[in-house]
Order: structure tokens, then C-alpha cells, then sequence
């Protein structure tokens, strides 16, 4: 071989990688844009739920406490911070591995 030649299919091999490439990120858009929207809401619901809950059940036994066992201190404000802290934890979790997830290319 020449070295035009070589020129050549050096110049072809790059195209074709880079036609591949561009295939390969077209295929990944159609397979994630539906996942897009979809994902988005139930993420939103997800989160949510996860923050509602601790919330609800530190109220809920907050004003049992206080109910059975009355004191100068507010069990149900205590608890209510309580939940809410660790439903923001919940949440901040699966934020954070949804994120990692989405990071991690299997493509590549």
C-alpha cells in the first residue's frame, strides 16, 4: 500500500467511526425519551412520598406521645422534625442513585 492509500483508509475508518457513533447516540436518545418524561413525573412522586410518610408517621406518633404522656415539651414538633429530616434524607437518596445510574453509560 501507498501512502495514499493508507491515507485513504485512515480517512474512512474515522468516518465510519464516527457514522457508528453518531448511530449509537441516535439509538440511545430513541430509547430514553419516553423514559424522560415518565421518569420524571414518577421520580417527582417518588420523592414526594418519600418525604410525606416519615413526616406523617413522626406526627402521627408525636401526638400519640403527647396524648399517653404529657410533658412541657412537644413530642409531636420533635417528631415532626424528625420525620421530615429523614424523608429529605430518603429523597436525597434516591436523587443521588437515580443520578449515579444515569452517569453509568452501559454503552460504553
Amino acid at each position: 500500500m501507498n501512502k495514499d492509500d493508507q491515507r485513504v483508509a485512515n480517512q474512512e475508518t474515522a468516518f465510519s467511526e464516527q457514522v457508528g457513533a453518531q448511530a449509537a447516540r441516535k439509538l440511545k436518545a430513541r430509547r430514553s425519551a419516553t423514559k424522560n418524561i415518565w421518569f420524571g413525573l414518577g421520580m417527582s412522586g417518588l420523592i414526594g412520598w418519600s418525604v410525606m410518610v416519615p413526616t406523617l408517621v413522626g406526627v402521627a406518633l408525636g401526638i400519640w406521645v403527647d396524648s399517653r404522656y404529657p410533658s412541657q415539651y412537644s413530642w409531636t414538633l420533635m417528631l415532626l422534625l424528625m420525620g421530615l429530616m429523614i424523608g429529605c434524607f430518603n429523597a436525597w437518596h434516591w436523587i443521588e442513585s437515580e443520578y449515579q445510574a444515569m452517569q453509568e453509560d452501559p454503552d460504553e
